[in-house]
């Protein structure tokens, strides 16, 4: 079993940083990428940013040069830094990760930006 806990979530005023936090346990191994995703209200939830163990990183066109995903791996933890907030930003921010082909949700965290 492996669970993800996320935190760091808030409310913000437009151009604020906030960064979120993603801390796994149980039997998660260190190779798995991770992931955020993000749902807005009446919105399917959409991926964010992943980041391999490798350090490969991704991210939706949207959040491209505002936000960074990061890991420490040492703490299973996955971050993501994000600058330069938009009120579209606002949603509920998932992290993920897939093991022996299932997928793991944490409980979500708010982020809410006002203009």
């Amino acid at each position: 079993q492996v669970q993800l806990v996320e935190s760091g979530g808030g409310l913000v005023q437009a151009g604020e940083s906030l960064r979120l936090s993603c801390a796994a346990s149980g039997s998660i191994f260190s190779f798995n990428t991770r992931g955020w995703y993000r749902q807005a209200p009446g919105k399917q939830r959409v991926l964010v940013a992943t980041l391999t163990s490798g350090g490969i990183s991704s991210y939706a066109d949207s959040v491209k040069g505002r936000f960074t995903i990061s890991r420490d791996n040492a703490k299973n933890t996955v971050y993501l830094q994000m600058n330069s907030l938009k009120p579209e930003d606002t949603a509920v921010y998932y992290c993920n990760t897939v093991q022996l082909g299932r997928t793991y949700w944490g409980q979500g965290t708010q982020v809410t930006v006002s203009s």
